[in-house]
Order: C-alpha cells, then sequence, then structure tokens
C-alpha cells in the first residue's frame, strides 16, 4: 500500500470513529438543550455555541495533559496513538454537531409536544418520533461534525506526534511535506483533503435545506 493511500485511509478511520462518537454524545446534549427551557438551558446553550469555537490547540494541550506520563491517565500510555488523537477530535466535533440538533429540536418542540401528549403516547416514543422528525437536520449536524474533524490539523500533532503509518493523518502530513520542501506531495494531499471536505460540504448543505423545507411545510 502506498503511504499516500496509508494516509487517506488512516485519516478517515480515525474522523469517521470520533465523529461516530461525538453523536452519540451530541445527540443527548442537543435534544436536552433543544427540548427544556428556562436560564440553567440557556447558560448551557451559550455555552455550546461558544465550543464550537474553541481553539483546537487547546483541546490538544488538554488532552495531552491528561495522557502524558505525569497526567492522570499517563499509565495507559495513549499519547502518540490513534485512540488520543479520536479523544481530542471527540472533544472538538462534539460541541459543532450538538449546537447543529438543539436548534432544530427547538424549532418544532412546541407543536409536537403538544400533539404527542394529545395523543398520549409514552416517553420513549415521543424520543423516538421526534429523533425522526429532525433526522435530516441531524445528519446534516453529523457531516459538518465530520468536516471539522477532518480539517483539525493542530490537535492531531499535538497529542499524534505525526508518526508515520500511525497517527500521520492527511493534515499533519501536508504540513511536514510543505516544511520539507516537497511541494509535490504536499500539493497531491492537499488536493485529496479539498476533494474530501468539498463533498462533505456540499452533503451538508444538502441535507441542511432538505430540513428547512421539512420545517417549512410543518
Amino acid at each position: 500500500m502506498s503511504e499516500v493511500c496509508s494516509i487517506v485511509l488512516l485519516t478517515l478511520k480515525i474522523c469517521l470513529l470520533s465523529t461516530l462518537i461525538s453523536t452519540i454524545f451530541a445527540i443527548f446534549i442537543g435534544f436536552s438543550l433543544g427540548i427544556r427551557d428556562g436560564r440553567a438551558s440557556n447558560i448551557f446553550k451559550t455555552i455550546t455555541s461558544a465550543l464550537t469555537s474553541l481553539p483546537p490547540v487547546i483541546a490538544g494541550v488538554i488532552v495531552y495533559l491528561l495522557f502524558s506520563k505525569n497526567g492522570i491517565f499517563g499509565s495507559l500510555s495513549w499519547l502518540y496513538t490513534e485512540k488520543v488523537i479520536i479523544i481530542a477530535q471527540v472533544l472538538i466535533v462534539t460541541p459543532v454537531i450538538a449546537a447543529n440538533i438543539y436548534p432544530s429540536v427547538e424549532s418544532i418542540k412546541v407543536s409536537y409536544l403538544e400533539s404527542s401528549i394529545g395523543l398520549k403516547l409514552s416517553k420513549f416514543k415521543i424520543y423516538i418520533q421526534l429523533l425522526r422528525e429532525v433526522s435530516l437536520s441531524i445528519i446534516s449536524a453529523i457531516i459538518t461534525g465530520f468536516g471539522r474533524a477532518i480539517s483539525e490539523v493542530g490537535a492531531v500533532m499535538i497529542v499524534g506526534g505525526n508518526i508515520r503509518y500511525k497517527t500521520r493523518v492527511l493534515t499533519s502530513a501536508i504540513v511536514l511535506e510543505n516544511n520539507k520542501g516537497n511541494y509535490d506531495m504536499s500539493i497531491k494531499l492537499g488536493l485529496i483533503l479539498m476533494a474530501i471536505s468539498l463533498t462533505v460540504s456540499m452533503l451538508a448543505m444538502r441535507f441542511r435545506r432538505r430540513a428547512n423545507d421539512k420545517v417549512r411545510k410543518h
């Protein structure tokens, strides 16, 4: 397998796993914030929105300190492995997905909850049906989160170490090849990253548009 293929596959593997884990947390956070009202809920909404612009380097430093030799989880020896990159990306991506989910839940909760109560649906059925109602928005949010993960470089280099065939992903490889003066390789990797990013952006826009159309129909 060529080095380029190895880098691309590792990048996709790490970003898909981190996005999947982030989605689990983000759906719970997004639904909790979208359904609940009150001062505490508004504070958490503000915090979630603020965390979407958290500098990735900060997340990288936090994870590095936790998993370094003197850190709380230092005994696990996860620093400079795929696992710790995934953890760093989960910290970055979860707020992005959650911040894109809760407005969609907010926009339909009043009319939806009233009709659900009228039909005497159980709490479980209400949540399942609500999940279906905002499914397009969730898909759009997940794709947006994946886009954030695949374009991340600061945290990845801090906790991953940019080790060849082990933790070297597209963004860190581009920085390395550019610093080495290997511009052909840098451009090749850059074009691959650009193609993936554009595809992700187009998919996110498409699902966001469909979700907005669905809300208007309601």
